[in-house]
């Protein structure tokens, strides 16, 4: 996007907002901000703004907004779906927005600002014996406020939802530049619209989240982290209900690995260790179990895997006996994308269904990339407790990744997002939409939604400044 209305008098007044701090444009170090944390694509931004406060914020949206400039808000820049990369906007970083503004224990609240690390706000959290419980690969480099406008959502969706289900108020600085003040830590509010959704999301297209405030939960006493072979995945769906029962819903963490992945870790990452290298498995479930009480959890989950090994759901297993134990499993699933890339770039999916149809999923989706790329290796696994998969399909060896991209990616990605769609399931689970998937979705979505989702977009953008081209094109 050209930015020809970004005159001398504008970015001496920028800078007079900003300040030194607040603006970068030397190219060697805007290049953290500029490159795709995958390191696929490079973004294009005539400079970076940083402002260190909602002051700053409110005065350098509006003085954009005089001038017709557009923006793109970024946070820790950790986004899969090329979100938060300009395509030379001016970048609007949310870095130096690091404020913690109030702890309420006795409310269960926290409000922070949008450029706190996910991995600090865990820490403050537990300072005062509570959970904040989003957990993902990212969470020492992702920021509150980008996770909240790509609505993150990570291994423990099973137990306590999705990023929307943890946030009770937002503050935003709309395109003009006028904050919006919904930083409110009610449970309860029926007054009119819930506006804070529509920011939740929408990857910074229709304004800049500069603060939140966000739910704190009890911490558990005990989390149980047990390693389990199964044949199937439907063996696994059966596994969860059982879990999900038999632990009156405490199950936060359920996910799903092919025996190929677990190589690919075995293989490619130095000092990882097979959780129980003397099995052999089609199939692994990592499976967490957070207890409010040490006392009779350890019985409750003996019980449980008795009782899945006695349904033939389980033909064997691991519970962890230590921390450490844990987490070596853990490292198992969550370097499992890493280990992936050793063997070529793959056609990536990011899917859902619902829990009870993923078994009938991957054995269809199996069946109709087979028929397009018969030698190709599947690699499908993730958070099966939500119905969420990273359904990835890899060059078969010795076929160059960029070759397989080019003869099958498109034919494989609208094959499997077709199945998706049949099975009434969605094609952005929880990456978002950004540019990959922008035009996707306007084809795949009704008439009437896609008319809801751009007068939304109209109402509170009407100049299309804010993030242009992802998510929605331009009416």
């Amino acid at each position: 996007m050209s930015q020809n209305n970004i005159t001398s008098k504008f970015l001496q007044r920028a800078k007079e907002i900003l300040g030194p701090a607040g603006f970068i444009d030397d190219i060697a170090d805007m290049d953290s901000y500029l490159s795709d944390w995958r390191g696929r694509m490079k973004g294009d931004a005539p400079f970076v703004a940083r402002p260190a406060n909602v002051e700053q914020v409110s005065q350098f949206m509006a003085l954009c907004s005089e001038y017709g400039v557009s923006v793109t808000p970024q946070g820790g820049n950790t986004g899969l779906v090329m979100g938060g990369l300009p395509d030379g906007e001016v970048l609007l970083s949310t870095k130096r927005l690091r404020g913690v503004r109030n702890v309420d224990p006795l409310n269960d609240s926290v409000t922070v600002e949008a450029g706190i690390i996910l991995a600090e706000l865990q820490e403050l959290v537990a300072k005062e014996g509570r959970l904040f419980p989003l957990s993902l690969g990212a969470e020492g480099e992702a920021q509150i406020g980008g996770l909240i406008s790509t609505n993150a959502g990570g291994v423990a969706v099973v137990k306590y939802g999705m990023m929307r289900d943890l946030v009770l108020g937002l503050e935003v600085v709309m395109p003009d530049g006028r904050v919006w003040d919904g930083l409110t830590a009610l449970r309860k509010d029926n007054t009119a619209y819930d506006l804070k959704q529509l920011f939740i999301g929408a990857e910074g297209t229709l304004g800049v989240i500069t603060a939140a405030t966000l739910k704190m939960l009890p911490a558990p006493a005990v989390k149980m982290v047990s390693w389990l072979c199964v044949e199937s995945p439907a063996k696994a769906v059966e596994l969860l209900a059982m879990a999900k029962a038999e632990t009156g819903g405490a199950v936060s963490s359920f996910e799903l690995m092919p025996k190929i992945g677990v190589d690919f870790v075995m293989e490619q990452i130095p000092d990882a260790r097979n959780p129980h290298p003397d099995a052999k498995s089609p199939w692994y479930i990592l499976m967490e179990i957070s207890f409010p009480r040490e006392e009779g959890a350890r019985e409750v989950m003996e019980t449980l895997l008795e009782k899945s090994m006695e349904a033939e759901l389980v033909t064997d297993g691991v519970l962890a006996e230590s921390e450490a134990q844990a987490f070596e499993i853990w490292k198992v699933r969550e370097t499992l994308p890493l280990a992936e890339k050793a063997f070529g770039k793959a056609v990536k999916h990011d899917v859902s269904v619902p829990v009870s149809l993923l078994p009938e999923f991957i054995e269809r989706a199996n069946e109709r990339v087979y028929k397009i790329a018969p030698q190709a290796n599947i690699i499908s696994f993730g958070h099966v407790g939500d119905g969420n998969m990273h359904y990835n399909v890899a060059p078969p060896e010795g076929m160059n990744d960029v070759q397989f991209g080019e003869n099958f990616g498109s034919e494989l990605t609208e094959a499997i997002h077709d199945l998706v769609c049949e099975m009434n399931g969605s094609i952005s689970a929880e990456h978002g939409i950004g540019t990959m998937k922008r035009d996707e979705l306007a084809e795949r979505v009704s008439d009437v939604e896609l008319d809801m989702l751009r007068a939304i977009k109209k109402a509170l953008d009407p100049d299309y400044r804010m993030n242009p081209g992802k998510v929605l094109s331009e009416i």
